[in-house]
């Protein structure tokens, strides 16, 4: 378990694009830390979702760092794209099916002034990044496949969460250990207890007609 004080990030995904400057502001007045965007492109994961004009738009709505997952292929021709819209944070996928230059990518984020985030999804081993995580601020690890929103927590990632948090304090580093997938109050606990400090909401907040008690319940959980 980390001492870390927990950030929750508000997924857009879930809230209504029909008014989703409002939401963003919402879910920015109900106590969310970041804003979670996820970026899809319909070919590392099967929907479309965003690209950098949401982003911008995002940005004018919250002043909250925003925590952009791009599940991309190629997300090196982009990452410029990305910065200069407003992301804080870029997340990039270790799977060649997304980069095979993962290494070089993660670098390139910090040299754009983001700070830089691995993901690994639920069927991709921990050994697929230790070589990075030196080069990272944060590590995603997705506690459900990626592409949709609203699925059920895998709780069989929990292991791979605290193996990841004992392997960082290993080496002295201490990354934000961010988790995405099924995360509500009553699965926080569960991911906290295991080492993660992030926890990525979306149904679980805009799916409620009270974003400011879901998010709280979500912090009395992980405590």
């Amino acid at each position: 378990m980390t001492s870390s004080p927990l950030k929750v990030a508000a997924s857009v995904l879930a809230a209504d694009f029909a008014r989703l400057g409002d939401e963003v502001q919402a879910v920015d007045r109900a106590g969310a830390d970041w804003i979670h965007v996820d970026i899809m492109d319909g070919r590392f994961v099967p929907e479309i979702s965003f690209g950098p004009a949401v982003v911008k738009a995002i940005r004018r709505s919250t002043a909250k760092p925003l925590n952009v997952h791009l599940m991309i292929v190629e997300p090196e021709r982009s990452l410029e794209r990305y910065r200069e819209a407003g992301a804080d944070h870029l997340l990039v996928q270790a799977e060649p099916g997304s980069t095979v230059h993962l290494h070089r990518v993660l670098s390139r984020v910090r040299e754009l002034g983001c700070r830089p985030g691995v993901v690994i999804d639920p069927a991709t081993p921990i050994a697929w990044i230790e070589h990075v995580l030196h080069l990272v601020d944060i590590v995603l690890v997705m506690t459900v496949n990626p592409g949709y929103g609203g699925q059920a927590f895998l709780p069989e990632m929990l292991p791979k969460i605290a193996a990841l948090r004992a392997l960082c304090g290993e080496r002295g580093l201490a990354p934000h250990i961010e988790v995405d997938g099924g995360q509500d109050a009553a699965t926080v606990r569960r991911s906290v207890d295991a080492g993660a400090n992030v926890i990525v909401a979306g149904t679980a907040i805009f799916g409620t007609p009270d974003y400011t008690a879901a998010i709280a319940a979500m912090r009395t959980a992980a405590r």
